[in-house]
């Protein structure tokens, strides 16, 4: 079965940074999309950055400038520079096998809604 676990979450302090590790395991897929969501609690979950299969990206623009989505071999990274305390949240890894190419970002948890999950790792920013 297909299996994320996200590590390398913490605390830290504005300006600071930190890449966040996704894990796959048991996937086979050759096309897909993965992506980075993130989430506080009595909020939605929200889409952070999307990576398809062919190397396109997506960035929330909350995030531009800031966050790297990029993956090797079977590990999905998100490179978190310039920390803002309002990137505190839970950060969740998620694949699926199909394309985000030209997906709104918006629409990022629909896409992934049928895919697999990671049970996220927290994210801590202060000032």
């Amino acid at each position: 079965q297909v299996r994320l676990v996200e590590s390398g979450g913490g605390s830290v302090q504005a300006g600071g940074s930190l890449r966040l590790s996704c894990t796959i395991s048991g996937y086979s897929f050759s096309s897909y999309c993965m992506a980075w969501f993130r989430q506080t609690p009595g909020a939605e979950r929200e889409g952070v950055a999307t990576l398809d299969s062919d190397g396109t990206t997506n960035y929330a623009d909350s995030v531009k400038g800031r966050f790297t989505i990029s993956k090797d071999k079977n590990i999905l990274y998100l490179q978190m520079n310039s920390l803002k305390p309002g990137d505190t949240a839970m950060y969740s890894c998620a694949a699926n096998a199909v394309t985000c190419r030209g997906v709104p970002i918006g629409q990022a948890k629909t896409l992934l809604a049928y895919g697999h999950w990671g049970r996220g790792t927290q994210v801590t920013v202060s000032s």
